[in-house]
């Protein structure tokens, strides 16, 4: 009997959602579960990687038992996940200690000092910049926590540490897909191994590096007591699966060169498609993620917390004790009434921080307010400081690939259901912004890479453009008001140039302030 329905798992930091698809891309149904964060101390961000194992058993289990199908008729099943956090196993592929999160800040040290020494290096090799991700992680653990490096006989991220149990892998099967290479700080990406000089500069075991696989490698298949715990067939095929960002951008039909992928959540993230390999060297801004489909790379950057800026004013300015489910389309309405650049005000919206490129120092700030300015003023300055980013990104980009033809954003998260929102983005980019229909793409883009690792369509691209479905006309942009933007991007940008600079020095003057006091 042919297979008829795909799973897809989504391994997210904070939570684990389980999908059950046919093979059209229509959802049967779906589960999700919370998963529990540790903060023992300041600073300090762990998981127990028994919890993602735990989780994705519940999902899967609990959506199979919704749909009541037979779980003889699912052809594969595939995970995504969280991915600059590691993890590590031992020989038996049993959990070393804690999953050491990508929000947990002990690495800093080592952070700074590849930025200062082999800052250009690791981003010309990996196409990111040193940041709180697997290489730097790895270092601490080795100098800071020797008797778990010891132990440690291979990292893995969370979707291989599901999938591994799973199959029963042991540790020298423990694996990574080239998905992830960019957050590694050892890898040549574009050749897609490990690079023999960035791992004698960390000082880091090969031998404790997971081999390096293509996301749709068939990696074992379900065993008994997991099949018990999932409630899946014995011997239904696993494959690798993807980072959760590659795995988005495929199942919302990412896979032509000129596509942007804006994914309005809590943070915002921005993501362009080529079919180049590109490293931003000069700005440190973008990370080159190598796209689940050959051939394609997805330079991205993100703000820390964008749409949770929107959330923090809503909150602060507008709640009052009122209802806050229709609160955004009453902000949204009265800040549209407010001519484009908000009568000069400026938001910054790095409340905790710039990301990309990494100033830990920065926080938010408006400049250019006067008698005359109002809430809505305040409230448009925010929705056009997350497009000017936005902006900032591009105009990286295009210098990095002076050929690229933009074509369509494509808009996804809680913030694409914000038509005044997606105008101004559209307008400040000039690119026309599209909905889309589906509500998960992670999971569905980890279902996609398994049915096409277990060859039930030949074609990746295509497969992932049919399943897609808009959700209305694009917005696109007004020229004239693309126009009047152009400057007040470049004062955006200075302004931020300008900013960041303060900032450390403001940093520095408290730091002195406080060690003379102490």
């Amino acid at each position: 009997m042919r297979k008829k329905y795909l799973i897809g798992v989504d391994l997210g930091t904070a939570g684990t959602k389980a999908a059950l698809y046919r093979l059209d891309g229509s959802l049967v149904a779906q589960a999700s579960e919370d998963v529990p964060i540790r903060y023992p101390e300041p600073g300090v961000v762990e998981q127990d990687q028994e919890d993602f194992y735990r989780t994705a058993a519940h999902t899967v289990r609990t959506a199979i038992e919704q749909s009541g199908i037979d779980p003889h008729d699912i052809a594969a099943i595939g995970f995504d996940s969280q991915m600059a956090g590691v993890g590590a196993v031992d020989d038996q592929f049993q959990p070393v200690g804690p999953f050491d999160s990508w929000l947990d800040m002990r690495c800093e040290p080592y952070i700074e000092w590849l930025t200062r020494n082999h800052g250009d290096l690791i981003t010309r090799l990996t196409g990111c910049p040193p940041t709180a991700d697997h290489g730097p992680k790895i270092m601490w653990s080795r100098d800071e926590r020797p008797d778990f490096y010891r132990r440690t006989a291979a990292f893995v991220m969370p979707s291989c540490y599901v999938a591994g149990r799973m199959a029963e892998l042991t540790a020298d099967k423990a694996f990574i897909d080239y998905t992830f290479l960019h957050f590694s700080a050892l890898s040549d990406a574009q050749a897609g191994t490990w690079s023999d000089e960035l791992i004698a500069i960390l000082n880091v075991d090969r031998a404790k590096l997971p081999r390096i696989v293509k996301p749709w490698q068939v990696i074992g298949e379900v065993r008994e007591k997991a099949a018990k715990d999932f409630g899946l067939a014995v011997g239904m095929p696993i494959v690798a699966g993807a980072g959760d960002t590659a795995a988005g951008a495929l199942g919302a039909g990412i896979v032509r060169p000129g596509m942007i992928f804006d994914t309005a959540g809590t943070a915002s993230v921005f993501a362009g498609t080529t079919d180049q390999f590109v490293a931003d060297t000069t700005d440190r801004a973008l990370l080159t993620m190598r796209s689940v489909v050959e051939g394609l790379w997805n330079p991205l950057a993100y703000i820390a917390g964008g749409g949770l800026a929107l959330r923090w004013f809503r909150d602060t300015f507008y709640a009052e004790g009122r209802p806050t489910d229709t609160l955004y389309d009453e902000m949204a309405h009265e800040a549209e009434q407010i001519a484009p650049g908000a009568d000069g005000l400026f938001f910054s919206p790095h409340l905790n921080g710039r990301v990309c490129p990494a100033n830990a120092h920065m926080r938010g700030a408006w400049v250019g307010f006067g008698w005359s300015h109002t809430k809505a003023h305040f409230f448009r300055s925010v929705l056009e400081s997350i497009a000017f980013e936005y902006a900032y990104y591009l105009g990286i980009l295009r210098r990095l690939v002076p050929t690229l033809t933009l074509t369509e954003a494509r808009v996804i998260g809680g913030g694409a259901k914000s038509s005044v929102w997606n105008q101004i983005k559209a307008n400040v980019l000039g690119v026309p912004y599209q909905r889309l229909a589906r509500s998960e793409f992670a999971t569905w883009g980890s279902a996609l890479i398994a049915g096409y690792g277990v060859g039930l369509f030949t074609d990746l691209p295509q497969k992932a453009t049919e399943t897609t479905a808009t959700e209305g006309a694009p917005i696109a942009n007004v020229p004239a008001i693309t126009a009047t933007y152009r400057p007040l991007v470049q004062q955006y940008i200075d302004w931020q140039r300008e900013l960041s600079q303060t900032s450390r020095v403001f940093a520095a003057a408290r730091a002195a302030y406080q060690e003379k006091m102490t």
